[in-house]
């Protein structure tokens, strides 16, 4: 029994010995697999010599054209349409005619009131006549002529009737969409034509909180469009909003007048310039070469072989390159590429 246990004993021990060996000996295989950095190694990197340079300050911020005006008109009392006198891209004048609805029972009603109010005139004239001669009392008159206003009252109802059923442009424009055809039923709030005026447009673009001040209301900024090989145009700023939007940026609205063939077409994109006229000096970096966050800002410059870290004051970014303003001296050579595995006193050359 004794000889049993001392067994189950050993061949514990042997198994846990085995493990132990196979655990090492893997340790030793993955250990011999990592890469083993050396710090002494030559890292090789691009550099560029910086120079202290006159930076103008332009910002550029992108947006979208719309246009000044623009409404769908709709009839004001409902009917059978009977012409509908322009189509999509026909240029209308302010107060001309569009679109005609069936108003024929209506000059029929009107008709008739013209027949009443001849009748009522003709019994005024009588009753005034009876009426100084007292052979008629003076209330007969007064209802007559009462009865002639009222008449006169519903014959106007009428005309204005009539006259909504002639739809007209609100504005000189161009028909940008047709919603009826001739033959359908108009009701009011029923859009029937759309009329877009693009002699003047609007350009808005989102500025953040931080550029907010740079613009005033009725400040002319240069505006430039995208799809017009970036022609530019003047714009006045008509509105800056008092409330951020989702993207905490401020919409800023400027009135751009269109050339007189209306190059400009609503929906185009273009980009405002914001000219900053005190000039500033400094030294223009990648981004790609800066490391640390915008408070704390360092680069890698090359001194006698070795990189060395230097911390730098970065006064603007615009797209992917900064404005340095403190840390750098004309002729440093900076480290711009390259700097994966780069560390404060590494060994570097410069790529050929």
């Amino acid at each position: 029994m004794n000889w049993k246990r001392i067994l189950g004993i050993l061949v514990v021990v042997v198994l846990i010995g085995i493990v132990a060996w196979k655990l090492k000996t893997n340790k030793e295989l993955t250990t011999s697999k990592v890469y083993q950095y050396d710090k002494n190694a030559t890292l090789f990197v691009d550099v560029d010599t910086v120079m202290l340079k006159n930076i103008e300050n332009v910002l550029t911020y992108s947006g979208a054209f719309e246009p000044d005006r623009e409404t769908k008109l709709s009839a004001e009392s409902q009917g059978k349409i009977n012409s509908v006198l322009v189509d999509v891209g026909d240029i209308v004048r302010s107060g001309q005619t569009l679109i005609r609805l069936d108003n024929s029972l209506l000059a029929l009603q009107l008709q008739a009131i013209d027949v009443q109010i001849e009748g009522l005139r003709a019994d005024v004239d009588r009753y005034t006549v009876l009426s100084k001669a007292d052979a008629i009392q003076g209330v007969q008159l007064e209802k007559a002529i009462l009865g002639l206003k009222a008449t006169s009252i519903q014959k106007t109802i009428l005309q204005e009737q009539i006259a909504k059923t002639v739809i007209k442009a609100p504005f000189n424009g161009i028909v940008t969409a047709k919603m009826s055809e001739v033959g359908s039923f108009a009701a009011p709030g029923v859009p029937l034509l759309q009329i877009t005026d693009i002699s003047s447009v609007r350009f808005t673009v989102n500025v953040p909180e931080q550029d907010l001040a740079k613009f005033k209301l009725n400040q002319t900024h240069r505006v430039t469009v995208d799809a017009l090989a970036n022609q530019e145009f003047e714009g006045k700023i008509t509105l800056i909003s008092s409330k951020a939007n989702i993207g905490s940026s401020f919409p800023i609205q400027l009135k751009i007048k269109n050339s007189n063939d209306k190059v400009i077409k609503a929906g185009m994109f273009g980009k405002l310039i914001n000219k900053n006229e005190n000039q500033q000096q400094g030294f223009i970096l990648p981004t790609s070469a800066i490391t640390g966050t915008a408070e704390q800002a360092s680069i890698y410059k090359v001194v006698d072989g070795k990189a060395v870290t230097q911390i730098i004051t970065i006064s603007e970014k615009i797209d992917n390159k900064a404005i340095v303003t403190k840390g750098l001296s004309a002729g440093d050579v900076v480290v711009v590429g390259g700097l994966i595995n780069l560390f404060e006193g590494a060994n570097v050359s410069v790529k050929k």
